[in-house]
């Protein structure tokens, strides 16, 4: 990896604010003495003996239950190759967030300075009784082989090397439903599998596994077919050497049904694919350039069913569709082990998903108006929150059925509920908007650019495709600071205050400000203001979007805005919405940043526009929840019959969105005191957005929970507006600004959406 741009970012990124990407925190109160003599002397001696009567007893004292160890020795680590268990660790810990992110698993990475298998082997033996499963990672081949295999007949516990197969299954999903649309046979479907390594040998394993004739299988390696005549095999290879003519791999290629590669770019030209048969299933997945392009690939055979590990394209192969939903189901029902029937499971409930009706949800994450089962979705999309709840429960009931199951689940329907419930926020909210935001990248402004977190950030979108960086500030200042970190301007406009056409801009802020007085002379000097520029270009149609407060006070951005663009139609007022995703939970908190004190109406307005950014930017249904510190009636004053006006007025405008209210904020937030206090309600569910009082409630609310419960908290995205304009924090990170990049490139595109 080049030490550009990028890197100097993720070396920022992994130090701070402090070292590393996962840290430990206690779930159980530590607050009392009483509380530590629970959690240690003399407490923590009575589960110590139960478990020493009983060993299973561990998994109802202790979190071996939900814990996994990645284990890695870092001898063929992501592309870099053998570069040792230390230098190793960023990649483990990483894989640790991922399972935290998607699944909700706890991971302790576990990196080994050995390189002799049988090492390994004893480390993780000696390691079982701490986890409730183990994630091989970044093993070369051969020796993953015979280590996973050791592993599995001696422990009892989940064993799972994801490098052989993640991508075994996942395109293994993708290849059952491929086969079942071009009407073959899995048992007499001729493939060619390219690449040798550890994802290789799995995934022809694995197609074995799924129906594939060992017979009717080819694999190629570095030096051509592997056929029985070949003496420089090592064990895994053996299995696959056949009687064959073929010697290369266009001449294994010569009527084949299928190709899958795991190899290197470039590998397949379109000559090769010529000598296929009709309707060729090619799956290229070497990552980031596929063994022949996906562009390329259609021009030489338009009926090919293609594809790929980019996202970019479709039917992409992305691991994480498989491990933490896997790991989910196994240690769910306490499994013995990760069997090839469970895996079957994973990939028959991925195929089936993808043959399922598409929820708008996803379709608006990836801003599609239509998508169904066919040439180009053959899986479902890598952020379609409903995988979690199909591959688990198939790999739990898996287990049972093989009886690998030490704790199996009565009621699958009750399960598939609470994994729901428990983990649909974790599924990257954000990124759904980002997929979304780079179907059509918008021109978004950063006023105040000189800020290196926004040089960053603008790389950063452009890099990634969300959007087109437009930096309005002090040239040769914001020169300097890209400079000295490394950092390319390449592609982005900078836009200095002093340089850009004044005249024009100072007529056309005189001409919008003409009845509050404002002279041209005094229009030329607020012009100069990279925050009053960028509302004049956003109004002139020159840009999409606008993103400032990052260096600047709150007031400083927002007040041009209300000077120059209109208020959104049937608007009266400007409100603000946060998302504060608290223990994987999405809250949307309003109005946390503009409105001092609302009355009925205006809160009635601000709700409405709270519930409708949940629905349209996020694709939540919204279920409104209003706050004051009576319950229903229960006390007296003049917030509460504010707030009571308010909810009639709401449920008189949006009759379609349960709301109820005035609540305190406990019963907002507890199911088990909205169910007490208000049986009968209108909400059967806790509401997702939470309509303050007023303004020093709702900002002392998100800062509370972001501050000490270490809540997640997006915004604020700002409602009302005839444009896109967002305020960024001031302690915000380089992630934070491109992640409001991304609502804000989105909100840009359903304004769009609405004026066609």
């Amino acid at each position: 990896m080049a030490k550009g741009t990028g890197f100097s970012e993720a070396l920022e990124y992994h130090e701070n604010p402090r070292p590393g990407k996962t840290e430990i925190r206690s779930t159980k109160p530590t607050a009392t003495q009483h509380d530590l003599s629970l959690a240690y002397t003399p407490g923590v001696a009575e589960p110590c003996l139960v478990i020493a009567d009983d060993p299973d007893a561990a998994f109802r004292y202790t979190n071996r239950g939900n814990l996994v160890a990645v284990v890695s020795n870092g001898t063929a680590v992501l592309g870099l190759g053998n570069i040792g268990p230390l230098a190793g660790k960023p990649v483990m810990e990483g894989k640790a967030v991922l399972f935290k992110r998607f699944a909700d698993i706890d991971v302790f990475d576990l990196e080994i300075d050995t390189t002799d298998p049988d090492e390994v082997i004893r480390f993780c033996e000696l390691l079982a009784p701490t986890v409730g499963g183990i994630n091989l990672e970044d093993i070369k081949a051969p020796e993953c082989f015979y280590i996973e295999e050791t592993l599995r007949e001696r422990l009892d516990i989940p064993v799972f090397h994801d490098d052989q197969h993640g991508t075994a299954i996942i395109s293994g999903a993708a290849f059952i439903n491929a086969v079942e649309l071009t009407e073959r046979q899995m048992g007499s479907v001729r493939v060619v599998v390219a690449g040798a390594g550890a994802a290789g040998i799995a995934t022809a394993r694995f197609l074995i596994a799924l129906g594939v004739s060992p017979a009717n299988m080819l694999l190629v390696d570095s030096r051509g077919v592997v056929h029985s005549g070949r003496d420089d095999l090592n064990g895994p290879k053996t299995e696959f050497a056949v009687d064959t003519d073929a010697r290369t791999l266009a001449e294994a290629l010569d009527g084949a049904d299928a190709f899958i590669g795991v190899s290197v770019a470039g590998t397949v030209t379109p000559a090769m694919l010529q000598r296929m048969t009709e309707q060729p299933i090619v799956f290229a997945l070497a990552n980031p350039d596929p063994e022949i392009g996906y562009h390329e690939a259609r021009a030489a055979r338009p009926d090919v069913i293609m594809a790929t590990g980019r996202s970019d394209y479709p039917n992409q192969v992305n691991n994480v569709l498989g491990f933490p939903f896997i790991f989910r189901g196994a240690l769910d029902v306490r499994a013995r082990a990760v069997s090839e029937g469970m895996k079957v499971a994973a990939a028959n409930a991925l195929a089936s998903l993808a043959r399922a009706p598409v929820p708008d949800s996803v379709l608006r994450a990836y801003d599609l108006s239509h998508l169904q089962f066919g040439p180009e979705y053959l899986i479902p999309k890598p952020f379609d929150p409903r995988v979690l709840w199909s591959v688990a429960p198939a790999v739990a009931r898996a287990a049972m059925a093989e009886g690998l199951a030490r704790k199996p689940i009565e009621d699958f329907d009750r399960y598939r509920t609470e994994l729901q419930t428990r983990f649909q926020a974790s599924y990257a909210l954000v990124n759904a908007i980002t997929v979304q935001a780079k179907t059509e990248p918008k021109r978004v402004a950063f006023p105040h650019a000189e800020d290196v977190r926004i040089i960053r950030a603008a790389r950063r979108v452009l890099d990634e495709g969300i959007a087109t960086p437009v930096l309005i500030g002090p040239a040769e200042t914001i020169a300097a600071r890209a400079e000295s970190t490394a950092i390319s301007l390449e592609g982005m406009e900078v836009v200095d205050p002093v340089n850009a056409d004044e005249e024009r801009y100072a007529g056309l802020l005189a001409e919008v400000r003409r009845d509050r007085g404002l002279t041209l002379d005094e229009a030329r000097s607020r012009v100069a203001d990279p925050n009053m520029l960028g509302c004049l270009m956003l109004r002139e149609g020159e840009i999409d979007a606008l993103l400032g407060g990052l260096s600047t006070f709150y007031p400083e951005t927002i007040r041009p805005a209300l000077q120059v663009l209109r208020l959104e139609e049937g608007r009266s007022i400007v409100s603000a919405v946060y998302l504060v995703v608290v223990n994987g939970r999405p809250l949307f908190f309003t109005d946390c940043a503009v409105n001092l004190q609302p009355d009925a109406p205006q809160l009635a307005e601000i709700a409405v526009a709270a519930a409708d950014t949940a629905s349209e930017v996020f694709g939540r249904e919204p279920r409104v929840g209003f706050i004051s510190y009576s319950d229903f009636g229960s006390a007296g004053g003049e917030e509460p019959e504010r707030v009571r006006r308010a909810v009639d007025l709401f449920r008189a405008a949006r009759p379609d969105i349960p709301a109820d209210g005035e609540m305190q904020a406990d019963t907002a937030v507890v199911t088990e005191l909205l169910r007490a206090r208000r049986p009968e309600g209108p909400l059967q569910r806790l509401p997702n957005v939470l309509v303050f009082p007023n303004l020093t409630a709702a900002n002392a609310s998100y800062k509370l929970l972001n501050r000490l419960a270490g809540s997640e908290v997006i915004g604020p995205i700002l409602t009302g507006l005839a444009g896109t304009v967002h305020v960024l924090q001031r302690d915000a990170s380089v992630n934070d600004v491109v992640n409001m990049t991304a609502i804000a490139v989105a909100e840009a595109q359903r304004r769009e959406r609405a004026r066609v």
